[in-house]
Order: structure tokens, then C-alpha cells, then sequence
């Protein structure tokens, strides 16, 4: 009965603690709206690509600064990690957000719209944040001041991760140097240990979705993505006589075909889906001579590491068999990018009222589907019990189906978002602590 007794006292306070947090946070979030979207627009006029963030770096180490947190650097070549300690006792937990731009001209009209060039893969190349990652350094910074000025009422430890290049790096080979790039090289590095966080959050805003909304889901939100290239070498021969050579053209086609039966043949779609596509092909120089090389490129999408393994798996082995057929020889080169990334359900179920609390009920949407894109966030998955959602970046007044996606040069996130992305990593933070042992007691029967 003294537990029993124990538990509701426990239950009690942590209700009454919630009605706390309602009063103060959403002030709190509101009271650095101003510097949030001045940060924002600053980070977004100044964009600069993956690896190659070293202004955006150093604003972020003053800020953190500025608000009294424990600066380290060090990390993935420009990452930052803040570290703030809360009064109270508690878990150690971690809040993430991405700082890269992307080699895309902006055509948004923006008072603040970037100007800015760079060099990518050794070419000159206009620069935009085109994916909102300015937003999310701005809303993580905001969230820092806000938790750092509140750390009295701070139950554990808060490790900051400010990771560049999840877009890929603009100095290094993506396809065969990926280990050295982003969220990787931000773990590889000892990021996350001294103090290692024992859970995860991050956010992303996304276009076609109303500010101030909520996605979420339990299990994978977003594919995974490998890429692949292959070169099909045969003998060159005049195009009227194709007998005396070895023809990767028609080769090339084939093997296209033959991609598609990794999916539709051989993965087990009750367990979800996959995507092979071949987004780059080239091969010949004139119309009448066949050539003695093709080469293509593409990517794999999966939402389900079985399908994954088994496309991965098979896919040498078809372009190899088709290959042979042809009297053509081979050479395939395949490169990870990011695993599924998948919310841990016990972590998602029990934080779910803290969205909602952020809010509203009603602009808190529970996903039936996960979205097709892919992010590096699924590697800090991998190594603790991670949540990843998404923010509504397009007015609500706006027809959603017609607003410029990510990575588009007219990609536009609405200012007024931005308060509920600082407000829901606050009140993670919070809420965390008395959750934490039933998410670690799930997540070790688990692994």
C-alpha cells in the first residue's frame, strides 16, 4: 500500500507539474519569439553548405555561451554540443538540430532570401537554406535560452547537438566518404558521450503542412536511403553491326527492367515498401556508334531493414546475372546514407500528451504512413530511444497543395511556426523525467 500510495503522490505531482509547465513554457516560448526569428533570418541570409558551416558554428557556440551553457566543439568538423546541467536531479537527454544549406538558387523574394555562393564539389554554386535547417538552429538556440534560464525547475542533464551536413558535405566524396559526414561523424566523434544522453528528439519543419501542426507516428516516420552506381563496360562497334560488339546500351535497359523485380519479386511488401530508381544514366557520343561504357546511378528507399538487406542483398547479383547475359561485364559500388529512421513507440505514446499540450488537440495529427524522404536522424536512433516529428511550415490560410516543397528554391517556412518547434523541445525536456523509466525499461527488453 506505501507503494501504491508512493506512486499516486508521485502521479499527483507530476499532473499538477504539467498545469505548471502550460503556465510558464508557452509564455516562456513566446517571450523569445523576437530573438528566435532574428536568429532565423540571420542563419537564412547566411547559408552555407554541409561540412562548411563555420560561421553558422560560431554563432551558435556565442549563443550558448551568451546563456551560461558548457561550449564544446570538436565534433564533425564544425558540430557544436551544448551541455546545460538542471538544479534538480534527472536523466541525461538530448534536443538535435541540423545546420547545412543546400546548393539551390533562392527564388522565395524574401527581404532575408540568400545572395550567397560556395563552392560544392569544386563548382561555384548559389547556396539556400531550401530544407529549413536555419529554422531548426533557431529553434534550438531559443529552446537552450529558455531551458537554461529556467534550470531550477531542470530535473537531469541537456546535451545540445548541433550537427552539420545531414544534406551531405560539400568538400567530401558523399558516396564513398559517408562515415566522415554528419550525424556519423558527429557519434563517431564522441558527441554524444561525457555526458551520454540516454534519449533523443528532433524536429523538422515541412511544407505543405500548416503552422503550428504536429505529425508524428510511432515506428518509421521516414525511409531509409543507399545509393547505388554501376558501370556496364562492353566493346565499341558501328551501330549497323551491333553482332561485332558488346552493346551495354540495350544492357542498361535491361538491368533498368531487372531493378524493378527487387521490389516487386523479391522483397516481402507485407512488411512495407521499397522504391529502386535509376536517376542517372549516361552512355554514348553519337547515334550510330554503340559505346563501350554505361554508366548509371540511383537510389533505394525502403521503410522496413528487411527489405532493405534483401535489396541490398540482390541487387549486385541481378546487374551482375543481366550483365552476363549480355556478354557485358560489370562493376557496382554501392554507399549507405541513412537507415529508416523509427520513433521508439514507448517514447512516442508517452510524449504524445506533450505535443498535444504544445498544441492543441487539435493540431496534433497521428500519421498513418511514414513520408518517403530519408534523414540521418535514424542513426541516433540506432544507439538510444529516439522521437522525430514534424512542424507545419506553411500558413494555415494557404492551400497546402500548392506551397513550394522542400528543397525547392521558392521553399518558404512561416515565422510564426517557429515559437511551437522552441515550445515542444522545452516541454520534451520537461516532460522526459518522469517517463524515462518506463521508455529505458522498453527499450532494453527490446535490444
Amino acid at each position: 500500500m506505501k507503494g501504491l500510495k508512493t506512486l499516486f503522490l508521485a502521479t499527483a505531482l507530476f499532473s499538477v507539474n504539467q498545469i505548471s509547465f502550460a503556465d510558464w513554457i508557452k509564455d516562456a516560448a513566446l517571450q523569445v519569439e523576437p530573438q528566435t526569428i532574428q536568429l532565423r533570418h540571420q542563419i537564412h541570409q547566411n547559408p552555407e553548405l554541409g561540412n562548411m558551416e563555420f560561421n553558422t558554428s560560431k554563432l551558435v557556440q556565442k549563443e550558448l555561451k551568451s546563456y551560461g551553457i558548457d561550449v564544446r566543439t570538436g565534433y564533425a568538423k564544425t558540430g557544436v554540443i551544448g551541455v546545460l546541467k538542471g538544479d534538480l536531479a534527472g536523466p541525461v537527454m538530448a534536443l538535435r538540430a541540423d545546420m547545412d544549406a543546400l546548393p539551390v538558387e533562392e527564388k522565395t523574394g524574401l527581404s532575408f532570401a540568400s545572395k550567397v555562393k560556395a563552392l560544392y564539389q569544386g563548382k561555384q554554386q548559389p547556396v539556400m537554406h531550401a530544407c529549413g535547417h536555419d529554422t531548426h538552429t533557431a529553434m534550438l538556440l531559443s529552446a537552450a535560452k529558455v531551458l537554461a534560464k529556467n534550470k531550477d525547475k531542470l530535473a537531469g542533464t541537456v546535451v545540445f547537438v548541433f550537427q552539420p551536413a545531414e544534406e551531405g558535405a560539400a568538400d567530401l566524396d558523399n558516396f564513398t566518404q559517408g562515415d566522415q559526414i554528419g550525424s556519423r561523424k558527429m557519434i563517431a566523434d564522441g558527441a554524444l558521450k561525457q555526458p551520454a544522453p540516454e534519449v533523443i528528439f528532433g524536429m523538422h519543419v515541412i511544407s505543405g503542412m500548416p503552422s503550428g501542426n504536429i505529425f508524428y507516428k510511432g515506428g518509421a516516420i521516414l525511409n531509409s536511403a543507399d545509393e547505388f552506381r554501376i558501370k556496364l563496360k562492353g566493346q565499341q562497334v558501328h551501330a549497323s553491326m551491333p553482332w561485332a560488339g558488346k552493346d551495354p546500351i540495350v544492357t542498361a535497359a535491361q538491368v533498368i527492367n531487372n531493378l524493378q523485380t527487387l521490389v516487386s519479386r523479391q522483397s516481402n511488401l507485407t512488411k512495407g515498401m521499397g522504391v529502386v530508381s535509376v536517376g542517372q544514366i549516361a552512355g554514348g557520343t553519337v547515334s550510330n556508334v554503340i559505346p563501350d561504357e554505361v554508366i548509371m546511378a540511383g537510389t533505394i528507399r525502403t521503410n522496413h531493414e528487411d527489405i532493405r538487406q534483401t535489396i541490398l542483398k540482390q541487387l549486385p547479383n541481378i546487374v551482375n546475372s543481366t550483365a552476363q547475359a549480355n556478354n557485358v561485364k560489370a562493376e557496382i559500388d554501392l554507399s549507405s546514407y541513412a537507415g529508416v529512421t523509427s520513433n521508439d513507440k514507448t517514447l512516442t505514446e508517452l510524449t504524445a500528451p506533450t505535443l498535444e499540450a504544445a498544441v492543441g488537440k487539435e493540431r496534433l495529427h497521428l500519421m498513418e504512413n511514414n513520408a518517403s524522404p530519408s534523414e540521418d536522424f535514424s542513426y541516433y536512433g540506432k544507439i538510444m530511444p529516439s522521437l522525430f516529428v514534424f512542424l507545419g511550415a506553411t500558413p494555415e490560410h494557404e492551400d497546402m497543395n500548392k506551397a513550394a516543397p522542400n528543397h525547392s528554391s521558392e521553399f518558404i517556412v512561416d515565422d510564426a511556426t517557429l515559437k511551437t518547434g522552441v515550445e515542444s523541445h522545452v516541454r520534451f525536456i520537461m516532460n522526459y523525467p518522469s517517463i524515462a523509466a518506463k521508455v529505458q525499461s522498453d527499450w532494453k527488453a527490446a535490444h
